[in-house]
């Protein structure tokens, strides 16, 4: 796979994945829950869904060529990412009127 093609292919999954928790009512996509998905479970499946595009993207990197060190600066602005990437799921879930 090249490098543009990794670039592209990760940011549709983190687009996928940062959306998943709003666009269903199942833990993970798998486990149903009695009753609504609260908010704090939707919190966790976004961070933990962060950390399997994270390892996703360090699977590309480590493909493509060299794996570069990263400090906690890259990591805030990639959570920050990943959360503008699932704002179209929290408006739909929770501030449209249905």
């Amino acid at each position: 796979m090249n490098q543009n093609a990794a670039i592209w292919l990760l940011l549709v999954l983190a687009f996928a994945a940062a959306n998943l928790p709003f666009f269903n009512e199942r833990v993970f996509g798998l486990f149903a829950l009695k009753g609504p998905k609260p908010f704090v479970v939707r919190l966790i499946e976004l961070i933990v869904l962060y950390g399997v595009i994270g390892a996703v993207g360090f699977t590309f990197e480590r493909m493509i060529g060299n794996v570069f060190a990263q400090r906690w600066e890259f990591y805030a602005t990639t959570l920050t990412l990943f959360l503008v990437m699932a704002f179209p799921g929290f408006v739909l879930r929770y501030l449209l009127r249905r």
